[in-house]
């Protein structure tokens, strides 16, 4: 039993290099018009969702701010 876990580890460590070695000879994938969009699309989607929430924490901490101030006149 354990034998024939040793052989079947060893069996796919060589399959797995073979297929590494053959993963280098590949040439590079070419990134196609289609996928440069999208991934610039995401890209800018993420800035603008990001850009809201620095926005609503921004409104948020004048929130805060005034009512410290409020606070602080109040002593």
């Amino acid at each position: 039993m354990v034998v024939g876990g040793v052989v079947s580890l060893v069996a796919m460590y060589f399959a797995l290099q073979k297929e590494i070695e053959v993963a280098k000879d590949l040439p590079e994938p070419t990134i196609t018009r289609a996928e440069y969009d999208l991934k610039d699309q995401l890209i800018r989607e993420t800035i603008m969702n990001t850009k809201q929430k620095v926005d609503e924490n921004s409104a948020k901490l004048d929130r805060i701010e005034s009512k410290l101030f409020e606070i602080i006149e109040r002593q």
